[in-house]
């Protein structure tokens, strides 16, 4: 063994047998389960060792090592971690050292223990290896490791001093699966990845969640106290529906830009669960904005936005009901879809919904009812404009055909000047699209009104 190899071993910090990362290797599931179960002894390349070990070294937890002075080889024993911790093992007494709060396992649930033999060129592999009970993995000069000089490895089972008690040297399995070990603890690589991860948002420029364009010049002309403050986040699509709501109907009103992140106290005094949008009209309050929007029509004049007709307001009601129930969380779906096949069923089924919506509206247009926009219309207009400027770049959605109803609809929410006195620049839109991708039910709980 010669002096640079020495150095690098002592070098090495505690029970680390490699120094680099492969994220995503060939044939990854099928070398994992089996280096889980070892069932014959193992030859492996120093590359094939470095590889794929560390997307396994989460089932074992490393023991000892031995060092022998005369040989060219080192020998480290790990315990499947299952097997627990063994009594004696003293604390650290570091008062910089992060204290974790550990869950005890009961002892002894698995007996397995291995031994990673780590040979160093020039060396030959041990004669007490059964021959024919060996697999040899490709890559080693002629299947015979040694030959070409450079390093490689060997993994065994020993058990025998294991779990049993016996000292019998049956080499039993894993007595559970490779999915639960995957459940105690994570590999090297995937901490890797989260240290990543973190690292990368840190770096990260902050989410600029800051109204822009005309809504900068509408949230000035409403900014003075008034009676009936509107708690909103220029961002949120369920915000928008009733600050869309309240210019269409001419209303004064204080608006106040809230991020639902920090919950402030006026925030959770108006709406308890800490959602936006809320509101306050003297010392009643209220969320959910299908029942602020049903609020402003019933109790304040000004333009109407559901019809006399008692059949006609019912009929609104019904797709007002299809939006939230079929079109948003669609919306929310293909957001959340990273693979084509799953954004190609959910582009068809979000579609196919908004087809539902579109059919259902004024054969003439432009809005639902005709040429004045209800509330059928606000509830769909934050979602509609939101679709070119969010999912036409990221996945297969597609803008409406010209000449189609849907065409014309989607046009017409475009420019009305109520939508467009709610609206900020597109940047804003696309920085936050990441608060789209968030689990429905997390999502809806940390931000937004459903």
């Amino acid at each position: 063994m010669g002096h640079s190899s020495t150095d690098a071993i002592e070098a090495r910090p505690h029970g680390q047998l490699v120094s680099r990362i492969v994220l995503d290797p060939p044939d990854l599931d099928a070398w994992r389960e089996r280096l889980f179960n070892v069932d014959d002894t193992i030859i492996l390349t120093n590359e094939q060792f470095e590889t794929y070990f560390p997307h396994i070294d989460n089932v074992y937890s490393h023991r000892s090592t031995q060092r022998y002075k005369r040989k060219p080889f080192i020998s480290h024993y790990w315990d499947c971690r299952m097997k627990g911790r063994p009594p004696g093992t003293p604390k650290s007494d570091d008062p910089a050292k992060k204290k974790r709060k550990r869950n005890a396992r009961e002892r002894d649930l698995c007996d397995v223990k291995i031994k990673i033999t780590e040979y160093f060129p020039g060396a030959t592999i041990q004669s007490d290896h059964d021959e024919q009970h060996t697999f040899v993995a490709d890559g080693l000069a002629g299947g015979q490791p040694g030959m070409d000089g450079e390093k490689f490895w060997t993994i065994q089972r020993v058990n025998g001093n294991g779990g049993n008690g016996k000292g019998d040297g049956v080499a039993g399995p894993h007595k559970h699966s490779l999915d639960k070990s995957d459940q105690i603890k994570k590999s090297t690589v995937q901490r890797y990845l989260t240290t990543q991860e973190k690292e990368a948002r840190k770096a990260q420029k902050p989410f600029q969640r800051r109204p822009s364009g005309q809504a900068v010049q509408t949230i000035k002309k409403h900014n003075k106290e008034h009676d009936l403050k509107l708690y909103a986040a220029c961002f949120c699509p369920f915000s928008q529906r009733v600050w869309i709501a309240l210019e269409a109907k001419g209303m004064a009103y204080q608006y106040c830009e809230t991020d639902p992140y920090r919950k402030p106290t006026q925030l959770l005094e108006a709406n308890p669960r800490g959602l936006v949008p809320a509101i306050r009209e003297g010392d009643w309050a209220s969320g959910e904005s299908s029942v602020i929007l049903e609020y402003l029509e019933d109790r304040h004049s000004g333009v109407p936005l559901l019809p006399t007709d008692a059949r006609l307001k019912a009929n609104c009601r019904l797709w007002i009901d299809h939006i939230n129930v079929k079109i948003v969380p669609g919306f929310y779906a293909l957001a959340r879809a990273y693979d084509s096949t799953k954004q190609f069923e959910r582009t068809e089924r979000l579609q196919a919904e908004i087809t539902a919506l579109v059919q259902a509206a004024d054969e003439r247009g432009p809005y639902f009812l005709g040429t004045d926009m209800c509330l059928v219309d606000i509830h769909f207009a934050p979602f509609a404009i939101r679709l070119s400027r969010l999912f036409r770049d990221r996945t297969m959605w597609l803008d409406p055909m010209p000449g189609t109803r849907w065409h014309q609809w989607a046009n017409a929410l475009e420019h009305n000047p109520h939508v467009q006195a709610t609206l900020s620049n597109n940047e804003l839109y696309t920085e936050t699209f990441d608060l789209y991708t968030m689990p429905g039910p997390q999502h809806s709980d940390q931000l937004l009104d459903l």
